[in-house]
């Protein structure tokens, strides 16, 4: 493809990103360098793009890629702790949570620690196996690449997928993200391509830049980067604005002395911040195994069917 990003070259920038002078402010934001309730949603539950209306599956994709657009991220990575089992079709608030992923949030009403770093659900270990029961998350708003002024979408980009190392020119979120940076490239002038990654067990995106968006393109995509819906998709979840966690969980107690983090050897956390590892391991609480996520009764959608065509599919009367 003649406009491809994959071998960079500046004499090949459109006539929008001359424009630009380089403020890359989305690409900041991207990197995590600075929610609940949002109508329209991709979930890449079990391994499979599902498109989300209003908190039900509306369709499913059967391609193990998907070609979008980002039109803005959260500017921090965050974090979030369930006492119970999270499952994605609960819309209440974890037990606690943090914004920008360094203390809790001022509206959670059983902290578990008073900063991220000294919690005990943050110990390698405290999840299931050796996992993390606190885990991070970083918020995007994407449109389909061929649907480009519709809808925009809510994607909650897992751990998983937002750390660890390129794979042959398919990068996790935040290594993308530094690679468009180094580039010069802004997330909104190129078309992304996210594919599952089939050697893992847990679903793990992976993300690439296919081409430049063409001049009238990028004309729509920068009116739904400064739109109030692109804003309000990677905004804080709505049970920030003083609401409590939801009452049916258990809340676990949080340890009297909460022991500073081990050194996590997980490449998923890699650019996470570790401070110096005690030997001395804090006792972990036992936690119920994670049950195995059943698949919709639904039928996939026809591979015959374009993205947009499912998009169609989606109940307007919200």
């Amino acid at each position: 493809m003649a406009n491809e990003v994959a071998t960079f070259n500046p004499a090949q920038l459109p006539s929008f990103a001359r424009k630009r002078e380089g403020k890359g402010t989305l690409t900041k934001a991207l990197a995590g360098g600075g929610g609940g309730g949002f109508p329209r949603k991709i979930s890449i539950k079990a391994g499979v793009f599902r498109l989300i209306a209003d908190g039900k599956e509306v369709a499913q994709i059967d391609d193990r890629h998907l070609d979008v657009v980002v039109v803005n991220a959260a500017p921090t990575v965050q974090r979030s702790y369930y006492a119970a089992k999270y499952s994605e079709s609960e819309t209440g608030a974890p037990t606690c949570w943090s914004e920008n992923g360094e203390v809790p949030d001022s509206s959670v009403a059983s902290p578990q620690a008073s900063a991220c770093l000294k919690c005990p659900q943050n110990i390698k270990g405290s999840g299931e196996g050796e996992t993390r029961a606190c885990r991070f998350s970083q918020r995007i708003a994407v449109v389909l690449a061929n649907d480009m002024g519709g809808d925009i979408m809510q994607i909650v980009v897992p751990a998983k997928s937002l750390f660890g190392k390129e794979d042959n020119s398919n990068f996790p979120l935040q290594a993308y993200a530094r690679w468009l940076a180094a580039q010069n490239i802004e997330p909104n002038e190129v078309i992304t391509r996210m594919r599952f990654d089939t050697k893992a067990e847990a679903p793990k995106l992976f993300f690439k830049t296919m081409r430049w968006l063409t001049d009238d393109e990028f004309e729509v995509v920068d009116a739904q980067s400064a739109s109030e819906t692109s804003k309000k998709a990677v905004s804080a979840p709505q049970y920030q604005d003083g609401g409590a966690p939801a009452p049916a969980r258990p809340v676990a107690p949080a340890l009297s002395k909460p022991a500073v983090v081990e050194e996590e050897e997980e490449e998923e956390e890699a650019t996470a911040p570790k401070p110096k590892a005690k030997k001395s391991k804090p006792e972990v609480q036992e936690e119920v195994a994670e049950p195995t996520v059943r698949k919709t009764s639904e039928p996939p959608a026809p591979k015959s069917k374009s993205v947009a065509a499912l998009v169609d599919q989606w109940d307007t009367d919200d």
